[in-house]
């Protein structure tokens, strides 16, 4: 399946497995396992949704918004549960008004789940930790 490295965006090959010990980046050498949401702008938003063979979840959400601060901490959590299974990215509609604009982002928190380079769920207001897990679980 196709990986896009969170450190360098280049895109590596990693054989299908139900759990990795270590994968690391063809490139920059970095761990792929990294759960960490990636911060995405426009120059590498279409490079991951489209070289990515597993969903991405991305958070459009901006920085004086009061429910996305309070729902990132559990984007956060939630990402560390699945490593190679589905990308947790961040957009700051702030910094990138165009790909807020683009997505019709009319509220914050909004998440939309890319799979196969294509949106395929969205959902708007700010999600307790099940919530958002039950929503990942639907899509790997």
């Amino acid at each position: 399946m196709r990986i896009v490295c969170p450190h360098c965006f280049a895109v590596n090959n990693v054989p299908l497995k139900d759990s990795y010990t270590k994968a690391n980046c063809g490139k920059c050498k970095n761990s792929l396992l990294n759960t960490h949401p990636i911060t995405l702008t426009a120059a590498h938003f279409d490079e991951l949704i489209v070289n990515s063979d597993i969903p991405v979840i991305v958070d459009f959400w901006a920085p004086w918004c009061g429910p996305c601060k309070m729902m990132g901490p559990t984007f956060e959590k939630v990402a560390t549960s699945y490593p190679l299974k589905t990308v947790f990215a961040k957009v700051n509609t702030e910094s990138e008004q165009h790909l807020g604009s683009r997505f019709g982002i009319r509220s914050i928190p909004t998440l939309i789940i890319f799979k196969g380079g294509k949106e395929v769920h969205r959902v708007s207001g700010a999600l307790d930790e099940r919530s958002l897990t039950n929503l990942v679980s639907q899509f790997i």
